[in-house]
This record gives structure tokens, sequence and C-alpha cells, in this order.
């Protein structure tokens, strides 16, 4: 998402406008940025961009979700991150070896935390899904059993 500049508008009203902005984007239905990206893309502090997440959560289109950061409240995909990340494989076609992709990619992908990611991550590889590879990043050790979808 990129930044939007915010012309003659009062330091007080900036968390506003970046919650217009939130409100039209996640409207689309593109993925809400974390918070330090929203804070890099909008050269604000961290308070002003949890002071605009606020607002929309007070308008019930955001929550707050422990251990994964902010995520929007619209109907849709309200799988948990680690189901997310472990349907990747399926997703990407990943076999025994290949690559699983980046965090940063992760990030990317699912609007969530550096920290969030990582959590997932640890748990896959204590589940023995994927392995760390010095040089290499984690790639896929196993393939998860299928799941039953209600």
């Amino acid at each position: 998402m990129r930044g939007v500049e915010v012309p003659d508008a009062s330091p007080r009203g900036t968390y506003l406008v970046i919650a217009a902005v939130l409100r039209a984007k996640i409207r689309e239905g593109e993925p809400l940025p974390s918070e330090s990206a929203l804070m890099r893309s909008h050269s604000v502090s961290r308070n002003t961009v949890r002071r605009a997440l606020k607002t929309l959560e007070a308008d019930g289109i955001v929550e707050s979700v422990p251990g994964v950061g902010w995520r929007s409240t619209r109907p849709g995909d309200r799988r948990s991150l680690a189901d997310r990340m472990n349907d990747v494989i399926a997703e990407d076609s990943l076999a025994v070896g290949d690559t699983y992709p980046s965090e940063a990619k992760l990030c990317e992908r699912f609007g969530v935390s550096r920290t969030a990611v990582r959590r997932i991550l640890a748990q896959m590889e204590g589940n023995g899904l994927l392995a760390t590879v010095h040089g290499r990043g984690r790639t896929v050790r196993a393939l998860p059993a299928p799941m039953a979808r209600p």
C-alpha cells in the first residue's frame, strides 16, 4: 500500500485521514498492513497508527487479535494465521524439499507482523512441517495432514 500525502491536515487529524484510507483499502479487499508498514508509508508514529486502528475498531471494521495483530472483521477468510500458513504448502503446490516463502513475503501476503509470522513458523518447525536450512531459508520437510473443512 502506497503512502498518502496528508496536505493541510492538522497533526491531530492525521489519524482520521489514515483511518479513512484504511477503510477504503479494506472495502477493496486489500489485506491490512502491519503497524510498522503503516508508520513507514504515512510517516507517522506508532501512536498515530494505533489511534487510526482504534477508530476502525470502534466502527467494527478491524479487530485486535493477541499474538497476530490487527485484522479486518469483514466476512471472508476467518481461518487462523496458523491454518492459512499451513495451507500455503498446498496453495503454492510445494513439495518436500521446496523452499517455503520468506518471512517478508508471508507478512505481505497475510498483512500481519513479522512477530506473528515468526511465531507460526516456529510452530510449523516444531510440528515437523518445515526445516531451516542455512543459506536457503526454510524448506518443506513434510506435507500437512488434510483437515476436514466445515
